[in-house]
């Protein structure tokens, strides 16, 4: 069966054909070979992915069911909103690199978090979502209800009531994509994200109970459930942007139900890709080849592996137009 292709597929297809490039290509067309036999991907994303408006494909790829479940950072989870609601209000600057700490101090007291290039505005951003955000978490709290940190943004954005603030075509926020699809979620170390340090707060204040939101150990509970309902057939992919707890903490579901539960019959990730340019020689999880996870029962020794040793906000984007043959 012949597959049209747009313009970016047939240029990738025709340019990329070494190096990096092609490992680029070897894991996209893996990719799709994983989804074409009829598996589930997990997506990761770790680093500040949302703030490099990964949303634009993303979003996308959620609404085409080419991503069964995410795992995200804290950061990641919030930034795509507060790109959906703030985005006139961000401040670009392109001399980074040139910044000097009397700078940096110039735009703390302006109220802009620095992100690399971009700067995040607290008022229009944080400040925000932060009272939709409260009245959400205390609503629940007063019902004797307790969610994820991913449900209580999901009732945030479905509610309306953020669509006052728009700046950007919704169809460009992962997030919204994602509760419209009521997309199952992960987010391992919530906490130190903003709107987790914003909880913790409201905890220590005594306006919240910290039990209101659902913890870490819940979210292992929840993956493991899902991960024992959907693995099976060709099983589920792991598809993994930059490293952190964001990749570490959902990858090791399939070693705990393996050896700890003893379910000795679980698959291992029938697919694996990594794009990260971490250095491997320096004992960091983000860094390690894919075969140092066969050591770790985490996947087999005949799982497609590969890794994109590059700029995610790069190859991600390229990856995701191929998928979806743009």
């Amino acid at each position: 069966m012949s597959v049209t292709r747009g313009p970016i597929s047939k240029f990738m297809e025709g340019h990329y054909l070494h190096f990096n490039a092609a490992a680029m290509m070897d894991a996209a067309k893996g990719y799709e070979t994983h989804l074409d036999e009829g598996g589930k991907m997990m997506i990761t994303l770790a680093g500040a992915m949302s703030t490099a408006e990964l949303g634009i494909s993303l979003a996308e790829m959620i609404r085409q069911d080419k991503v069964a479940i995410i795992s995200c950072t804290g950061a990641n989870l919030e930034e795509d909103i507060m790109n959906l609601v703030a985005h006139s209000h961000y401040k670009r600057v392109p001399n980074y690199r040139d910044l000097s700490p009397q700078d940096e101090w110039d735009l703390l007291e302006n109220h802009y978090n620095r992100v690399t290039d971009t700067c995040i505005p607290e008022e229009e951003a944080f400040r925000r979502l932060q009272k939709h955000v409260h009245k959400i978490w205390k609503d629940a709290e007063d019902a004797g209800e307790r969610y994820f940190p991913h449900e209580f943004m999901y009732k945030m954005l479905l509610s309306g009531d953020l669509e006052q603030y728009y700046e950007i075509d919704p169809k460009n926020s992962w997030m919204l994509a994602a509760a419209e699809k009521n997309l199952p979620i992960v987010v391992p170390g919530w906490e130190d994200s903003t709107m987790g340090n914003i909880f913790a707060s409201y905890v220590m204040k005594g306006e919240l109970k910290a039990t209101t939101m659902k913890s870490g150990i819940e979210y292992m509970g929840y993956l493991a459930d899902w991960y024992i309902a959907n693995s099976g057939g060709k099983g589920i992919g792991f598809f993994q942007i930059g490293g952190g707890i964001a990749g570490d903490f959902p990858i090791c579901v399939v070693p705990m139900l393996y050896q700890d539960m003893e379910m000795e019959n679980i698959p291992f990730w029938s697919y694996f890709c990594q794009i990260s340019d971490s250095t491997t020689s320096y004992g960091s999880y983000s860094g390690a080849v894919p075969n140092e996870k066969i050591t770790w029962g985490k996947l087999d020794i005949n799982t497609p592996k590969f890794i994109v040793e590059s700029d995610a906000t790069i190859v991600a984007p390229l990856i995701f137009a191929w998928i979806l043959k743009m």
